[in-house]
């Protein structure tokens, strides 16, 4: 059996952190509280990682020892 990439439990950790300001922040937002689930909060919490995905990655691999793949 594969075992499974150990840098996406790093990244899992970071992800959930992102969830859980943006579900801070949309609360601040609307002056409620908002569910991680929110329609918005996902898509902001999309937004975020899409665009430092792969910056987290490398510095994840470069914290761990680990060596980033090109993908050219």
């Amino acid at each position: 059996m594969t075992q499974p990439d150990p840098v996406i439990y790093s990244e899992l950790r970071v992800i959930k952190q992102i969830i859980s300001d943006e579900t801070w922040l949309e609360g601040e937002r609307r002056g409620c509280r908002v569910s991680p689930n929110d329609p918005v909060v996902r898509e902001n919490t999309c937004k975020v990682v899409l665009r430092i995905g792969q910056q987290m990655r490398e510095s994840i691999l470069r914290n761990s020892g680990g060596s980033a793949c090109s993908t050219s």
